[in-house]
Formats: C-alpha cells, structure tokens, sequence
C-alpha cells in the first residue's frame, strides 16, 4: 500500500504542477496585453484578471510545495513563463491566457474528480484545489467582457 500511496502522491504533485505552469503562461499573456492597453484598459485587466489570475498561481504553489512538505517529497521551483512569440492582438493575447487558465481548471477539476486528493487524506490540499479553482472560475467570462468593450 504504501507505494501506491507514494505513486498517488507524486501523481496529484505532477497534476498540481501541470496547472501551476499553466497559469504561468496565462500570467505571461495577460502582462503582454497589460502592456499593449491604455491606462484605464490596462488597470481594468489587471483588476479583474491579473489579479486574481496571480492570486490562483501563487495559492497553487503554496499547495503543491505544503503537500510536498508535509510528505517528504523533493520541493518544486516554478518559474514565471516566458512572454508569448510572436505579434498578437490584445484579445488573441487574452484568448491565450484564457485558454491556459481554462487548462489549470479542468487539470484540478480531473484531480478532484479522481478522488486522489481524499484517498490521500490531506484535507490542506483540498482546500487548496478548491480555492484555486475558486480563483479561476470567473475568469472566462471576466476576459469576453473586457474584450467585448476594448473595441469601442
């Protein structure tokens, strides 16, 4: 039992990793259109976006490197993901962070539903995939918003 245990647990820590990298690469893509917005845009962006997108990247590394921790497993350093290449438009740069964020969402969603988490007993992890989740959950809808008014 006890390798599988340890199989699970590196598994949920790969998992936890996959959707920390790609808020990463949300966070690139939304400082990119950050810096192609005029003030009032950029500040709505960082407001209803940035931040919360920051918040989630940084809630999913504390999870993973307390999970880590608390199981004796190595610690992970995540690195802030490159900007994007290549000449896009500020809602292609959106569509990219939200798609990204939509990937770290359904990634957590199909480790809750794994039921991973509970089998390993951590009730710390869970609570950090929920607030994750939690954080990213409007984001979508926050992104067609913002690019609905930035072509008036």
């Amino acid at each position: 039992m006890a390798y599988a245990s340890a199989d699970a647990r590196r598994e949920l820590l790969d998992a936890l990793a996959q959707a920390a990298e790609l808020l990463a690469v949300a966070l690139a893509a939304l400082g990119e259109a950050y810096d192609r917005l005029d003030e009032h845009a950029a500040d709505r962006l960082e407001e209803e976006l940035f931040r919360p997108a920051q918040a989630a990247y940084g809630r999913a590394q504390r999870t993973h490197a307390g999970f880590a921790n608390r199981h004796g497993l190595p610690p992970r350093a995540f690195a802030p993901a490159p900007p994007p290449a290549g000449s896009r438009g500020v809602a292609g740069l959106l569509e990219r962070a939200m798609s990204a964020i939509q990937g770290a969402d359904a990634t957590l969603a199909a480790l809750q539903d794994s039921m991973l988490p509970v089998e390993v007993g951590d009730a710390e992890l869970r609570a950090g995939l929920a607030d994750v989740r939690t954080l990213v959950g409007p984001l979508r809808g926050r992104a067609a918003a913002l690019v609905r008014v930035l072509g008036r």
